[in-house]
């Protein structure tokens, strides 16, 4: 017999979610990571991230036991506005507003720093015997067979496993073990992330400013330290990207108040940059042998309408309703299967689409950024259109 239902490699947010949810379900988990998670926002190395957890995610993280734990730290997101910043002289000049009212008294989502994730994680997982986490721990070989995988942990020590869930980023050394190879696009574009304090309240607004190089995001946070607060995600080209990120301090907040276009009032830097690049990739196969992949080990989109952990979270959503309708051939062949059925579509659908998206915002040429205007201003005057953006947006296919 295995000596685990299910094996986890990684330990960031979509791994510990993983964990937690099948956990949960009543699965034996392990879960290995490396590194060890960093739960303290002033801790070197801390994710300054932010995720935005669309609607659909609730029921998901209820189900985990994890609801209860974010809540009194999520920020509702009410409003989600794109502004067209992309004139000559690079002011506001175009201001869509989607509201969650129009669809249901739900806001889209809950914005909750990545940081803090980890840390309610871990502790769910401690409540949950059937889990083990073990930090400082990685995948160093992989076997499987016709009823099992055998992993090679680092240090030497194996574990064995009925079903292999690869979550361990972009770079998965589960995926490359299993042989599945990746289809990878580059834009030669790199994101700084980083918070923010200003004296304008977001009032629950997550904004995207498109001039060029790629979107100037703003979500909110809870206050910082008596002010209120927002993450920011700030993507251009590779070269502009490194010279921002190498400024002092008040030339860095003097060029991102001018690409805010000031819609919150003086921004103020209230955390360290880090930075890293933007591509969009999609494994050629969601499974093989006794393997899963989810997350990043999947895809990796642009930080572009909250898609990325959503559809992260679509992956474990669709893999734990076929582990509960299977769990006496929990990992066979039929069962993975079905899962790449039921997640293809989707993810082919929202890379292509996020990729397309991202090409317009990087747009340079003036005939290009109108172009690109007058298309938001179309979409959005169409109210049956706009509504159907916000429902794919939040998940649904029709």
């Amino acid at each position: 017999m295995a000596d685990f239902d299910i094996l986890i490699s990684g330990g960031g947010v979509a791994g510990l979610t993983a964990a937690c949810i099948f956990g949960n379900a009543g699965f034996s988990v392990l879960c290995v990571d490396p590194a060890a998670p960093i739960t303290d926002r002033e801790a070197e190395g801390s994710d300054l991230r932010s995720t935005a957890f669309l609607q659909p995610a609730q029921a998901l993280l209820q189900r985990a036991g994890l609801w209860d734990r974010l809540a009194p730290h999520a920020m509702p997101l009410e409003t989600m506005r794109i502004i067209d910043a992309g004139g000559a002289d690079g002011a506001a000049r175009l201001t869509k507003s989607f509201a969650a009212s129009e669809l249901s008294q739900l806001p889209f989502g809950w914005n909750l720093p990545n940081w803090l994730l980890r840390r309610e994680m871990l502790a769910r997982i401690d409540e949950l015997p059937g889990v083990e986490f073990r930090p400082g721990t990685g995948t160093a070989g992989l076997l499987t067979r016709d009823d099992e995988a055998i992993i090679t942990l680092s240090g030497g020590a194996r574990a064995t496993a009925r079903l292999v869930i690869a979550a361990d980023g972009r770079n998965s050394p589960i995926r490359h073990a299993a042989g599945i190879g990746v289809r990878t696009t580059r834009y030669g574009q790199k994101a700084l992330a980083f918070a923010v304090t200003h004296p304008i309240p977001h009032e629950n607004v997550s904004t995207e400013i498109h001039r060029s190089g790629g979107p100037f995001t703003l979500v909110p946070l809870p206050d910082h330290e008596g002010m209120p607060s927002s993450a920011i995600v700030w993507m251009e080209r590779g070269a502009e990207a490194l010279r921002l990120a190498a400024l002092e301090e008040a030339p860095f907040e003097a060029a991102m108040n001018a690409r805010s276009c000031h819609i919150l009032g003086p921004l103020k830097l209230a955390s360290r940059r880090t930075v890293w690049p933007i591509i969009t990739q999609r494994a050629e196969r969601m499974s093989a042998q006794r393997v899963a992949l989810i997350a990043e080990a999947a895809h990796v989109v642009p930080p572009i309408g909250a898609q990325g952990l959503n559809m992260s979270l679509a992956d474990i959503a669709a893999l734990l309703d076929l582990a509960e309708k299977s769990r006496e051939t929990l990992g066979s062949g039929a069962m993975l299967d079905a899962y790449s059925r039921a997640r293809h579509a989707d993810i082919v659908m929202r890379t292509t689409g996020i990729d397309l998206l991202n090409r317009a915002s990087m747009a340079g040429a003036q005939p290009l950024r109108d172009a690109r205007a007058m298309g938001l201003n179309a979409l959005y005057a169409f109210a049956p259109v706009r509504r159907g953006l916000m429902r794919l947006g939040l998940g649904a296919r029709g």
